[in-house]
């Protein structure tokens, strides 16, 4: 995953209003393409959150192997 590319996306999402989580709690766009650039050994999902069709938060949550 290209760090950068990822921090520009959430930088440009964060500045529609768009409010970004990392593992459940409100993060910034840099704190966020930091850690899954380093977390090569783990997967983050991302879950768009919608009101009334408009996205309003995004989430990255670790993928879990049962």
């Amino acid at each position: 995953m290209d760090k950068k590319q990822l921090f520009i996306e959430l930088t440009g999402i964060q500045g529609r209003g768009i409010t970004i989580f990392l593992e459940g709690e409100k993060s910034t766009p840099e704190r966020v393409a930091n850690l899954l650039c380093i977390q090569e050994d783990n997967s983050y999902m991302r879950d768009y959150v919608y009101d009334k069709g408009v996205l309003t938060e995004l989430h990255f949550d670790k993928v879990r192997n049962q």
